[in-house]
């Protein structure tokens, strides 16, 4: 196995399970499953042909992927939900989609062009 593959990967399960742990041990599991769910996101994959190029960067490729997505991600994590009474899962699912967002990010450029 290579390692861009255990590196990707453990981004998508490892990662969301330490930000969980540090950002919410109480809720640890509902945290961590939100986060997983955001892998979701990856739906759009499916509008693209082919759906899997793997000399194609998914970020500004595909729709959930794109500048204003990630924009809007950010958006949903600084924003005061506690303030205005949304529901606690709102954070982990910017947090996620944040990281997923830089988990395919690196996946293209790190292993491209930095090894």
């Amino acid at each position: 196995m290579s390692l861009q593959i255990i590196v990707h990967y453990s981004l998508h399960f490892l990662a969301p399970m330490l930000i969980a742990y540090w950002y919410a041990r109480k809720n640890f599991w509902k945290v961590y499953w939100v986060m997983l769910a955001t892998m979701l996101v990856d739906l759009d994959h499916l509008l693209a042909e082919p759906m899997f190029d793997p000399n194609r960067c998914s970020i500004n490729f595909h729709p959930l992927h794109s500048y204003w997505a990630i924009g809007v991600y950010f958006i949903i994590v600084i924003l005061p939900y506690e303030k205005w009474g949304w529901a606690w899962w709102w954070r982990p699912i910017g947090i996620g989609l944040l990281l997923h967002m830089f988990t395919d990010f690196q996946d293209y450029y790190l292993w491209n062009y930095l090894l």
